[in-house]
């Protein structure tokens, strides 16, 4: 199986197609199966890559930790990138992942040549409750296993995967039900209490050049409000909304999601995907 360094651990990945490097950062009850439908799609078009990030078998799973956090998230897509001597490529990432290359596209800005950002932000409307939550359900999996998450699938945003596609939310659960318990506690301890909230990022974002696609769907609660903040904070983004639909996008409305991002790659060197234009006062009036 292929694997490349990176800060002390081996990340499990996978190349398919040709043409532009386009990556994908899987959430955190994902892993690299979670974008099966994308791969299918874009390696018509694109070198696609997906890794399972670190604590997520086969890639290595630390038993420290200290040995996760998002900047080291960061880190580590770009020393997958690095390994496989890519200099550029389109990333796309979803709730975890999506602030991964949100951070990603912060720090390295020159090797992004676009961002797609998909359900993220949870947790940003109140940093303090999420955390508590998040510590517990850490503390939960440490010490029970992945059995203890047997029911965090169930909430009133994954439910529309489970209505729209049974036999695929079927199998989302029995993966997640596969993944590390040591490597989930961590992620959730080191990486999702410790990120800062989208709405923290207003500096950082107002920066970004990069042509930047937000999409989220309308009955994932947590991460409107970061979406709407998301777009309204970077000059060269635009807002996609998915229509009755949860946190899981890209498996809930597969063909939406692949067409939109497909759409935005193709169309994110033209002007209008560039600093967003003011117009005229009252142009806009009827």
């Amino acid at each position: 199986m292929p694997y490349a360094p990176s800060n002390g651990i081996d990340i499990y990945y996978e190349v398919h197609g040709k043409g532009d490097p386009l990556i994908f950062c899987h959430e955190f009850a994902g892993d690299i199966r979670s974008w099966d439908l994308q791969v299918n799609y874009f390696s018509r078009n694109f070198k696609v890559i997906t890794y399972c990030s670190r604590g997520y078998p086969p890639t290595s799973v630390p038993e420290d930790p200290e040995s996760y956090s998002q900047d080291i998230a960061v880190d580590d897509l770009k020393s997958l990138m690095d390994f496989l001597k890519i200099e550029k490529a389109h990333i796309v990432g979803l709730s975890m992942g999506g602030n991964v290359a949100l951070n990603f596209g912060i720090k390295y800005p020159a090797q992004a040549m676009t961002l797609t950002i998909a359900g993220t932000g949870t947790g940003s409307d109140d940093p303090v409750s999420f955390r508590e939550r998040i510590l517990k359900f850490s503390e939960g999996m440490r010490s029970e296993g992945m059995s203890f998450m047997s029911d965090y699938l169930k909430g009133p945003h994954r439910v529309q995967l489970e209505l729209k596609d049974p036999k695929g939310y079927e199998l989302f659960c029995h993966q997640f039900m596969e993944h590390s318990n040591i490597g989930s506690a961590n992620t959730f301890y080191g990486v999702l209490t410790k990120r800062p909230p989208i709405f923290d990022l207003q500096p950082q974002l107002a920066d970004i050049k990069i042509p930047v696609l937000v999409m989220t769907g309308d009955e994932d609660d947590p991460c409107i409000q970061p979406s709407l903040f998301i777009k309204e904070s970077i000059p060269g983004a635009g807002l996609i909304m998915f229509p009755r639909s949860g946190h899981a996008i890209n498996l809930e409305e597969p063909q939406l999601f692949n067409t939109s991002v497909f759409e935005f790659i193709n169309n994110s060197s033209a002007d209008y995907w560039g600093p967003r234009e003011q117009g005229e006062a009252g142009g806009s009036l009827t």
